[in-house]
């Protein structure tokens, strides 16, 4: 007990109180300025943030339905052989243009031009006892049986012969319409069948498009309406041509109806097979309000803009205020806003990861990015 006493009365005891109260102090007043260092980091303003920025325009655009087609030849056959045989004459090269009734290849067919000689030989002969029997039948010294008998002869043998022709004409295939010849699939000596390839021919000029839309259009699209088809082999061009028919059924399974249009194409750029992207434009148009692509915040909670006004402490300062939107139709550089904005408010167009709600603004238009509902790149 004694002891006790003179710690808290002697010298230790003093000297940990005063260790106390200086680390203690050391310690509050380092606590007191980290919290003034915060108090004024929250109070100082924020440096504004530079943006473009683009007014809400309202537009005209016409309505257009959008699909994807293929394309497809006019007339568009694989040349087939209809006779058994030998190639022996090839008289065209892969790729070049055919006209209609040219010959493309002939088969062997010495038996069968030998039988049509003896066969002409027949006619030369049935002719004659023909011609002979019908004289001596106009002077009653022939009966009508032997002349029927003789006309009969000569009958069989020309039928004969026109069945020899035809057969003859078999082994001579020739181009059924004019078009472009493909890569040959014979060559010289090669034993073909009935049915079998002998080159492809397409007819590339016009050519037909075929794509499907929904039922619920069917009322909306009609023949003569214009069509504009982009492809992958030339992104950059449109290629205009117009719906010369509907097919009246809808399908069952999809509930989408198919359409053709036709496209002329002299420079033979487009080819049947091709995948293309078709605009369809309806006789209506339509108001939108649109923005610049680059001014929506695209999220998969919501797309948002940020709009720019006056700040309430400042005359001429700008705050940008973030705001949901519903977006429409996408066409070039402009989204259509359906919803969440009105005519001729301003919006941020870049610099909108850096924007914060009501954060200070300062918009430099000096090099605005694109906003054009049908961008032509310098390089297209």
């Amino acid at each position: 007990m004694v002891a006790t006493r003179k710690v808290f009365n002697g010298p230790m005891f003093w000297m940990l109180l005063g260790c106390l109260l200086l680390f203690g102090g050391i310690f509050a007043f380092k606590m007191f300025g980290k919290y003034m260092m915060n108090k004024a980091l929250d109070n100082m303003a924020q440096p504004p943030a530079t943006v473009t920025s683009a007014p809400v325009e309202r537009q005209t655009w016409q309505q257009v339905l959008a699909a994807v087609g293929s394309m497809r030849a006019v007339n568009g056959v694989e040349v087939t052989s209809q006779a058994q045989g030998v190639v022996s004459a090839i008289h065209f090269k892969s790729g070049q243009r055919a006209e209609t009734g040219e010959l493309l290849v002939e088969l062997a067919a010495d038996p069968e031009t030998a039988q049509l000689e003896v066969l002409e030989a027949e006619r030369v002969l049935a002719r004659r006892d023909h011609k002979r029997i019908a004289a001596l039948h106009e002077k009653g010294v022939t009966t009508e049986a032997e002349l029927d008998d003789v006309r009969s002869r000569l009958e069989q043998v020309l039928a004969r012969l026109e069945v020899q022709r035809a057969t003859i004409a078999e082994r001579r295939i020739v181009a059924p319409f004019a078009g472009q010849l493909g890569i040959r699939l014979v060559d010289l000596g090669e034993n073909v069948s009935p049915g079998d390839a002998v080159v492809s021919l397409q007819q590339l000029d016009p050519i037909f498009v075929d794509f499907s839309l929904p039922e619920r259009y069917f009322s909306r699209v009609g023949e003569g309406q214009s069509v504009a088809v982009s492809t992958g082999a030339f992104p950059q061009s449109d290629f205009p041509g117009r719906i010369t028919a509907i097919d009246p059924r809808i399908d069952s399974a999809s509930r989408n109806f198919l359409v053709q249009a036709t496209m002329k194409n002299p420079e033979h750029k487009l080819h049947p097979g091709m995948y293309a992207d078709v605009t369809v434009k309806l006789a209506a148009d339509h108001r939108v309000l649109v923005v610049p692509r680059t001014a929506i915040l695209f999220a998969p909670y919501g797309n948002s803009v940020f709009v720019l006004e006056k700040s309430d402490d400042s005359d001429t300062g700008m705050v940008a205020r973030k705001r949901v939107v519903k977006t429409g139709e996408e066409r070039g550089d402009l989204v259509e806003i359906v919803e969440g904005v009105e005519e001729g408010e301003v919006v941020a167009t870049s610099g909108l990861l850096k924007l914060r709600n009501d954060g200070a603004v300062e918009i430099d238009n000096e090099n605005p990015p694109p906003a054009q509902a049908d961008p032509q790149p310098e390089n297209s």
